[in-house]
Order: C-alpha cells, then structure tokens, then sequence
C-alpha cells in the first residue's frame, strides 16, 4: 500500500485549500490540505487518513475511496487509479456501481433539483437532500428495497400518482432496460436473484416475457407530497457511457408551482418532512 499513500500525499499536496473552502488562516508548513482537512472532506478520521497514507490500511474500502476521490477532486483517471492500488480493480462482468468523482460534481451543480444516481438495475446509489424531501427519505428503507423496479412491482406504490395508461408504460419501459442490462452484464451474480425476486410479480413475470429490450427515458412524474401537495415534474436520465450509471434529474414543469414547493422543501430540509409514503 505504499503506492496508494504516496499518491494519496501527492493529490493532498496540489490541491489548493480554498477551493475547497478552506480559508488560508495561519501559515502553512507545506502545501495543499493539511490531513485533517482531508479527513472532514472525506467523511473519515484523521487518524484513518494518517494511517492510509503510512500504508497501514490492508484494503480500504470502495466507499473509502470514492469519498478520497470526491475530496481531492481527482479525475475519473485517478479515482480509477486509486481503485486499482486499493485493490478493486473493476469487474467488466458486474453491473458497475461505483460513482466518479466528475459524476458528484455534476450533481453538486444541480443541487436545486431532486436528483439521484442509479446503477444499471436502478438500484438507488446516491441522492441529494432535495430528493429525500420530495419523494421520501430512503434511508427509511433497507438497500435492498431501494431499486426502483422492486418498488414498482412489489411495494408499496411511492409518492408518484400514475394513470393507467402512464403506468403501463413505464412498466413496459423498466423491464425493457432490465432486459437489456441482463445482456450487457450476463455473468453479473446479483442479476439472477434480482429477476427471480421481481417474477413474484404477475406483471413483471408477464413485461418479462416478452423479451422487449430498449431504455428507460425521461417521464411526466405528479407527486402527491405530504407536506406541500402536488408538485409536477419531469424526470430527465442522463446515461454514462462507460459504466450506464444513470443520473435522473427531475425539473419542474412549466406553468406550475413546482419552483416554488421545491424551494419551500429546500427551506424546510428533510427533516421536519413526512417520511416516504
């Protein structure tokens, strides 16, 4: 683990303290973050940080390191790097589920909007606080109800009101993408638990069936809030090319008075709202 806290010493080094909200205060020994700075960037303790970069930590976690990669603003190249010397070199067989450092910053730009990121399955990855208090906290879940097809199938209905016509499609939609997710990733272990799970649906078993494969795209999604009423929305998916994470950002429709209730729960935060219905 040597060349892991080398370059862990060497990206802390570079980067420049105040762009990254640190005032430059008393002088500096050296330059870059100072370790603790690092630690509260990334979510972990200066004495794990201290550790990593003395080559002390066996195999930091995925998560570990997407965290390091997201504070040192390190490119997809590195963070990929990274990846390597931690040991978690990417599986071409697995449907991927790490998240690039480029990919948060694209969503910290987009904070106004309830976003989220999916992986391939839509299984839940990441989301912001906006999407927490519109559409439920999904903390209140386990991981394993996270996933947008099992919700949609086995659960209870979510927050979105659906007519028939706009349920039927996007059903047909998700299957059609789960299809297509099943050929790119065909040795995936999850994958077969995950299908065999969703055919406890009539439904799921029928769309399945019929071996449609295409892409889940953008909808018209209403959401009956708790707290605010109905706030209307479109959903637009972003896809990434490499890896089909899929960022969905949801935008207020035109005419309404989305803005303003999403502006409202922003101002409220998750905490005091409903939690998901």
């Amino acid at each position: 683990m040597e060349q892991l806290g080398a370059a862990l010493r060497a990206w802390r080094d570079r980067l420049d303290p105040a762009t990254v909200g640190f005032a430059h205060g008393s002088p500096r020994r050296v330059p870059g973050l100072r370790r603790a700075e690092l630690a509260t960037l990334a979510g972990i303790s200066v004495e794990y940080v201290v550790r990593l970069e003395q080559g002390r930590v066996a195999t930091p976690s995925a998560q570990v390191c997407s965290a390091l990669a997201r504070a040192l603003h390190l490119s997809d190249d590195e963070h990929a790097h990274l990846l390597r010397m931690a040991g978690h070199a990417a599986d071409p067989t697995r449907v991927p589920r790490l998240i690039p450092g480029s990919l948060y910053r694209i969503t910290d730009q987009l904070s106004a909007n309830p976003l989220a990121i999916y992986d391939a399955t839509w299984q839940l990855l990441h989301w912001n606080p906006l999407f927490a208090a519109t559409f439920g906290d999904p903390t209140v879940d386990g991981a394993g109800e996270r996933n947008v097809l099992v919700r949609q199938f086995l659960a209870e209905l979510p927050r979105v009101r659906q007519t028939a016509a706009e349920r039927a499609e996007f059903e047909e939609s998700l299957v059609a993408d789960l299809r297509g997710t099943t050929s790119r990733y065909p040795d995936d272990p999850d994958l077969p638990a995950l299908v065999a799970r969703l055919n406890l649906s009539p439904r799921f078993r029928e769309l399945w069936n019929r071996r449609a494969v295409g892409g889940h795209q953008s909808a018209y999604k209403l959401v009956e809030h708790p707290d605010v009423g109905e706030i209307a929305l479109t959903s637009d998916i972003l896809t990434t090319q490499d890896t089909n994470l899929r960022l969905v950002v949801n935008t207020p429709q035109p005419g309404t008075d989305a803005r303003g209730k999403l502006e409202l729960l922003a101002a409220i935060g998750v905490q005091r709202m409903s939690p998901q219905k």
